[in-house]
């Protein structure tokens, strides 16, 4: 037996012309989670950061989530309708944002960070990914309450059936809440005790790439792919060719970040 998808509105509350979505409460939370997790970082004895360098690079993590993830978008799922309009790009309202896209941006805004305050790329990245989890599964909890990026049909018991006509009426793996669990949750407690462990400068960021895009990978089997692009071949998706970068860069960072400190101590 499914469930049946719960009534919720999007829209928290509206004051005027101004609506509080659930989705921008999530990005917010996302937000609030990162600055928090930075400062109690930075606040640590001997830790390099100072408060003002948290404040700028958050800020630069931010524009690189946004500017990233709404390019990734038009460039990665939507390019033949950006070559018609390519004023598309800006209408962020229309909703549409990538994750690997936002990732591209946030892996510019560390080294453009990094350059600006002569820290190590490297340093900088093991400094923010842990903080990108989170957000992840508020992201995804987001999509969820909004009833959008639903999973493939199934007879699985905690099916659900989501509204709308492109949703079919049929049972549907809930797979906004696999991927906030295993890219949010999980990802998370696994970043958190790798960095508890001697390790190299690079390889928490490399673990994160590798992490999410094999989580990534495996979710999209259950994910229903994008109605207008299908899949590759009939059988790869366009989210997995996009984790394939993450899963063999991830990997063959922490491999060289390993190497590396062996060189190093020898």
């Amino acid at each position: 037996m499914a469930l049946q998808f719960p009534e919720i509105d999007p829209i928290i509350f509206t004051v005027g012309p101004l609506s509080v979505r659930w989705y921008g409460l999530m990005y917010l939370i996302g937000f609030a989670f990162a600055m928090w997790w930075a400062n109690k970082e930075a606040d640590k004895p001997n830790s390099g950061w100072t408060k003002d360098q948290v404040s700028d690079l958050l800020f630069y993590g931010m524009l690189g989530v946004i500017l990233g993830g709404r390019i990734g978008y038009v460039l990665f799922y939507n390019f033949s309708s950006f070559l018609s309009d390519p004023l598309m790009l800006f209408k962020v309202w229309e909703g549409g944002m990538s994750f690997h896209g936002g990732a591209l941006g946030v892996i510019t805004a560390i080294f453009i960070f990094a350059w600006r305050t002569n820290k190590s790329p490297l340093a900088v990245g093991d400094f923010v990914v842990p903080m990108v989890p989170i957000g992840l599964l508020a992201g995804r909890i987001g999509n969820f309450i909004n009833g959008e990026l639903w999973g493939r049909q199934t007879d699985v018991p905690w099916a659900v059936i989501f509204p709308g006509v492109n949703a079919g009426g049929v049972p549907r793996h809930p797979s906004q809440l696999y991927e906030a669990f295993f890219e949010g949750l999980v990802l998370f407690l696994i970043l958190v005790w790798y960095r508890k462990q001697p390790r190299p400068a690079g390889s928490i960021a490399g673990l994160f790439l590798l992490g999410y895009g094999v989580f990534r990978f495996a979710i999209e089997y259950f994910r229903e792919p994008d109605a207008h692009i299908g899949l590759h071949a009939g059988i790869i998706s366009q989210g997995q060719i996009l984790s394939l970068p993450m899963i063999i860069g991830g990997l063959g960072l922490m491999i060289w970040a390993h190497r590396r400190e062996t060189v190093k101590a020898a």
